[in-house]
């Protein structure tokens, strides 16, 4: 019996290094894809909840508006029109202010993915954790 040449060992290492890379990246692929579809998810369950809840409010704003104007429509009707006009406007203007503001916050999309790859990149001996 004759010993492979050494060529052809290290071409099955190679070749074994190179399936291993492929796995690693076909996971990490398959985990971006689903943090994408739980992201999207969440999306469309947040604005659902949230258009429900807009719906409900604003419906909820003008009865109250209307019980207002009914209640003081013999004295003062115009200044009850007037300051639930700014009033309402007020919060509005504030609760937009303060959606923008969420926005703005960076996010965790893809936290997972990216903690996967720096624990890969620490597993293979790269000192520098990059940006």
């Amino acid at each position: 019996m004759s010993a492979p040449p050494q060529g052809a060992g290290l071409l099955v290492s190679l070749r074994q290094l190179l399936g291993t890379a492929v796995a690693t990246v076909q996971v990490r692929l398959a985990l971006l894809g689903n943090e994408l579809e739980e992201e999207k998810l969440r999306l469309f369950d947040s604005l659902l909840w949230a258009a429900l809840a807009l719906v409900l409010l604003a419906l909820g704003s003008l009865l109250l508006a209307a019980f207002i104007v009914v209640l003081f429509w013999d004295s003062h009707r115009l200044q009850a029109l007037g300051g639930l006009a700014v009033l309402l406007l007020g919060a509005g203007a504030g609760l937009l202010v303060r959606a923008r503001a969420r926005l703005r916050q960076p996010g965790g999309l893809f936290r997972a993915s990216v903690n996967e790859l720096d624990r890969d990149r620490v597993g293979l001996g790269a000192s520098d954790p990059g940006p």
